[in-house]
């Protein structure tokens, strides 16, 4: 925690000296409620058995507003199941946190949405219908206590610094460490992002991280490719966790999106075992869909998706249908 301390004030030394520089220009401050909805209806089919099913799986509901040109603010509510326990929905605060920006410089202070795939999961872009890679199989979460900075150098590069607690946000600080990470993002050429990502947390057993995506962007074509390493997940020796996720989508008008997607997660043997130390959670995902946009905020999407076990387990067939309300 005292390092912690210690690269907040830095940071709020940072932003204070920034903040002096800037002109007063006349601001109006601003702000709106913010909506988006999660729901779905799917059926899945395995070993001769069918188990439809229908929930709302995200709400999020929240407000942000605009103190000045410099500062900002976000609080959301996240609305889902906690897939425990005999209750079926649960509210989180997902985010409460301030932002500053002045010129190629941002920073974020409170319970911010983490950075280690924050880009990747805009690329993939259907978050409502399935998580990305990292946040999916539990490399880290999509938001935490702590700090973030960004700075862009220029049109190519741009990286970003954070300290987060590493418990993600449904969990107050229960232990002395935290989670500093590092990202570099370049855009080599026109339409293309590359990123690379690493951050360790733990004391005598260390959780290291690496995360790596290559995408395209094109007018009708997106197409993206993950390599994600983690050693010693949860700070257990020897748990290492790895995979490669590839996306693709082709879009040929305003409305309509077909998309694609292939994961290959896999866990490392412990010494002197036979099986990966994760065989059950191990395996393969197949997703192949269709989005339909009828109006401004909706969104619609059924997909057939297959999850291939890494065990003897049997194989699980999904149908789904996904729907995303913004408002």
């Amino acid at each position: 925690m005292k390092k912690l301390t210690f690269l907040l004030l830095a940071m709020l030394s940072i932003v204070s000296t920034s903040f002096s520089q800037n002109s007063t220009d006349e601001f109006e401050p601003n702000g709106k409620p913010l909506a988006l909805i999660f729901t779905n209806f799917n059926t899945a089919f395995s070993d001769g058995e069918t188990n439809p099913s229908f929930g709302i799986t995200r709400a999020y509901l929240g407000y942000e507003y605009n103190f000045s040109k410099e500062f900002y603010a976000k609080v959301v509510l996240d609305v889902g199941d906690p897939k425990v326990g005999a209750l079926k929905s649960v509210a989180y605060l997902k985010n409460a946190y301030v932002q500053y920006k002045s010129g190629n410089f941002k920073a974020y202070f409170g319970l911010i949405s983490t950075t280690q795939f924050k880009a990747s999961e805009k690329i993939w872009g259907y978050r409502y219908i399935e998580k990305s890679f990292q946040d999916a199989y539990k490399f880290n979460s999509s938001a935490d206590f702590g700090f973030n900075l960004e700075y862009k150098f220029n049109d190519f590069v741009s990286a970003d610094f954070s300290v987060i607690n590493g418990e993600g946000y449904k969990v107050i600080q229960s232990d002395d460490f935290v989670r500093p990470g590092l990202g570099i993002t370049a855009t080599p050429v026109k339409n293309v992002t590359a990123r690379v990502f690493a951050d360790y947390m733990g004391d005598e057993v260390k959780q290291q991280s690496l995360a790596t995506f290559l995408a395209y962007t094109g007018g009708k074509v997106v197409l993206g490719a993950e390599y994600n390493y983690q050693q010693n997940m949860d700070m257990e020796d020897g748990h290492d966790i790895y995979g490669t996720s590839f996306y693709a989508t082709f879009k040929p008008n305003n409305k309509i999106k077909l998309f694609g997607r292939f994961d290959d997660l896999k866990s490392k043997k412990l010494e002197g075992e036979n099986e990966a130390w994760n065989i059950g959670k191990d395996g393969q995902l197949i997703m192949a869909g269709v989005e339909f946009s009828p109006a401004k905020g909706i969104k619609v999407a059924p997909n057939y998706r297959l999850w291939s076990t890494a065990d003897d387990s049997p194989n699980t067939s999904y149908l789904y249908l996904n729907l995303e309300l913004k408002f």
